[in-house]
């Protein structure tokens, strides 16, 4: 079964709904995977993610069909197009550091984000589709050298195995971030890549690289039966 959300609803993942994975932001696509006699386990179409929903949230959804998934899906963007958008990424990025806000594990819709999900509602909020976590966002990006930065490339932090935080670089060797509390910004802030504060050095010593969005083909045309 397909749904379309009515609202903003968290999603979990813990059976215990205690635990926030990501949220569903107003408008998204979700399809049930399994029912629980307190939860559903879903997947929400955009972007493949899979989490737990509260059974009380179901009055937030309105049942709906793939096909209109299909329909309201943004069209594809090419390289240039998605550069076009960039400003606006970057200003929704800006006005929502401008609104008070702490960072929040699993937060993808305002006032509170996470890292990833931060970029995620940037880049969606002009019709570029791209993965939830930073993991999957840097594979999902072109790579490009920290010495060919533009603005708008995305910045990616971690251990040499895997990437666990992203910023968006808005030029003279600054990005803008949703850190956490105990070496971050408890928010939405900016930070240097080569900066003397702490944040700042913080994740310069787990710099691992950055990606430029080229492409969402795969998230915004999927005009063929998932």
């Amino acid at each position: 079964m397909i749904y379309r959300s009515l609202a903003d609803i968290n999603i979990y993942d813990s059976p215990t709904l205690d635990r926030l994975a990501t949220q569903m932001a107003k408008g998204r696509y979700l399809q049930v995977l399994e029912s629980e006699p307190s939860f559903l386990k879903i997947q929400l179409l955009e972007d493949d993610y899979e989490g737990l929903l509260d059974r009380q949230d179901l009055e937030k959804l309105e049942p709906s069909d793939r096909q209109s998934f299909i329909d309201n899906l943004p069209p594809a963007l090419s390289a240039a197009e998605i550069r076009d958008r960039l400003p606006q990424v970057i200003a929704f990025i800006q006005q929502a550091m401008a609104v008070p806000n702490e960072y929040l594990w699993g937060g993808t819709v305002a006032p509170n984000y996470d890292c990833s999900g931060l970029m995620q509602a940037a880049f969606a909020s002009v019709g570029i589709l791209i993965p939830r976590d930073a993991y999957q966002q840097e594979a999902f990006g072109e790579p490009v050298s920290l010495d060919e930065l533009q603005i708008g490339d995305l910045i990616f932090f971690g251990t040499p195995v895997k990437a666990t935080h992203v910023g968006i670089y808005i030029g003279d060797r600054s990005y803008i971030h949703s850190s956490g509390k105990e070496h971050g910004h408890n928010g939405i802030a900016i930070s240097d890549l080569s900066g003397s504060d702490q944040v700042s050095q913080w994740y310069s010593r787990q710099l691992r690289g950055a990606a430029r969005i080229t492409s969402n083909q795969k998230y915004a045309m999927r005009r063929s039966p998932l």
